[in-house]
């Protein structure tokens, strides 16, 4: 099994509702990192192209970036904590690679240099 990594950052606000500390708005720069992972290189001696990858990553992250993450339609009815935004990514990013030959098997998301959540499925 071959894995791969990329990796981007954004800047958001966000509160986090329930939690004494973090229910005043607050923000972070976030880093996003997606593992994507398949059993057969191509031709070229690759899984995939890893600009391919960061292109796809950071047109899906650009929509966090500078926002206040309360207000996206995500996060209306859940908070926008790193578990739920690194879910809202693994899902969008599902569409974009075809499954028998490059799946997503992780996304990562930290919000300060020892703090992360990731979300991936059974």
């Amino acid at each position: 099994m071959y894995i791969l990594r990329v990796e981007v950052c954004f800047s958001a606000a966000h509160r986090v509702k329930e939690l004494k500390k973090c229910e005043k708005l607050h923000g972070h720069n976030f880093k996003v990192e997606v593992f994507l992972e398949g059993e057969t290189l191509g031709r070229e001696g690759w899984l995939m192209d890893f600009r391919e990858i960061k292109k796809i990553l950071s047109q899906e992250v650009k929509r966090f970036d500078h926002q206040y993450l309360n207000r996206l339609k995500e996060f209306r009815t859940q908070n926008p904590t790193s578990e739920n935004i690194a879910r809202v990514i693994f899902e969008r990013l599902k569409s974009y690679f075809p499954p028998q030959k490059v799946r997503v098997s992780e996304v990562r998301v930290w919000e300060s240099e020892d703090k992360w959540a990731s979300y991936r499925e059974k």
